[in-house]
């Protein structure tokens, strides 16, 4: 590979949130311009926590959305390959492999496990989400991925990838690279309801498709600071989420430190500041937007790229399956039983 690759992508549960943006999606942009991209379609990993035939039968239309998010966010078609992980049977046998190469005790370790099985409802871990890090390593150093853009909540797994390619090289032979982990610059966004980090299915998010008025509406019903009674009220900035807000997607640098030091010093009401977010963020979507409605516009066109990208990720897993297989011995083991069954039968055919 003369351009290193870089592995990153999401479940299929939905349209994108500003969270995700900020905690892997500007950094896809950044970056898929320097590394041969593969973005994965995660819904066999969306199976650990959600799993019904509602679910299921919801992949295509959720992954059709989601791969619209990330280019209307900005990532160029022409250098990214999106693929479709349940497409790709050859996964779960690499995935096979890696099971025996790191242990029970180091999964349960993994901080994010347990939160995702709490939120999912569950009150035991199912053996597929404690393998969840394993499957993500097979994603990964299925394509040979050298790069990992993550968020806080996925650095754990990553580790556990860069721990299983060790292992394997050590074992086998070089096989696979030690990818690298990108963090990003904002590793968790806060919900709008200013009590845990933004995500669908708690209903505190602001997703990268909704329209201006959608947004307003958010804005002017987030959480602020709850001691503030009356614009007159010295405010508090610190963890103040639409501040935090402000911080990262309000580019007027001034006008957010005045409406900071009149927060504090009680000279601005909240509807203000909200005003004002509600302003910068819908000035921050509006790109997006346009570039979204552009791709509804061919309809079908997000569809050819998933199936291009699963077909050409597949033939590149099929390669690495074959050359892990050839490392371990697996593949000599067949072959010597397979020639003495040949000897057999060409020696039961030759008459006596």
């Amino acid at each position: 590979m003369s351009v290193p690759r870089m592995l990153t992508g999401d479940r299929p549960t939905g349209r994108l949130h500003l969270g995700h943006y900020v905690g892997s999606i500007a950094n896809r942009v950044r970056l898929h311009q320097r590394y041969e991209s593969f973005f994965i379609i995660a819904d066999l990993h969306m199976l650990t926590t959600r799993n019904t035939r509602e679910d299921i039968e919801r992949v295509a239309v959720n992954a059709r959305e989601m791969v619209t998010d990330v280019l209307a966010a900005g990532v160029d078609p022409a250098r990214a390959t999106f693929y479709l992980q349940s497409a790709i049977p050859e996964v779960g046998d690499l995935n096979t492999l890696f099971q025996n190469l790191v242990t029970v005790p180091r999964l349960e370790r993994v901080p994010s496990l347990k939160d995702m099985a709490r939120d999912s409802g569950k009150e035991e871990m199912p053996y597929g989400l404690l393998g969840y890090p394993v499957l993500q390593a097979a994603d990964i150093l299925c394509v040979k991925g050298q790069v990992v853009p993550v968020g806080k909540d996925n650095a754990a797994h990553v580790e556990v990838t860069r721990e299983i390619a060790r292992r394997f090289n050590h074992l086998y032979g070089e096989v696979f690279p030690v990818p690298e982990m990108i963090a990003s610059e904002t590793p968790t966004l806060v919900g709008t309801d200013g009590r845990a980090k933004m995500s669908k299915s708690l209903g505190n998010a602001i997703s990268l498709s909704d329209d201006a008025a959608t947004v307003r509406r958010t804005v002017m019903g987030m959480y602020t600071d709850p001691n503030r009674v009356r614009a007159d009220v010295p405010g508090t900035v610190e963890g103040n989420p639409v501040f935090a807000y402000h911080d990262i997607f309000n580019p007027d640098r001034g006008q957010v430190d005045d409406l900071k030091e009149r927060y504090r010093a009680g000279r601005v009401g909240d509807v203000e500041v909200k005003e004002k977010l509600a302003v910068a963020l819908n000035r921050f979507l509006d790109p997006i937007r346009e570039r979204r409605a552009r791709f509804e516009a061919d309809p079908g066109l997000v569809d050819e790229l998933i199936v291009e990208g699963t077909e050409r990720t597949r033939h590149e897993v099929r390669q690495t399956v074959v050359e892990a297989r050839r490392a371990m011995g697996l593949t000599s083991a067949y072959t010597q039983v397979r020639r003495r069954a040949e000897r057999r039968r060409k020696a039961r055919a030759t008459p006596a």
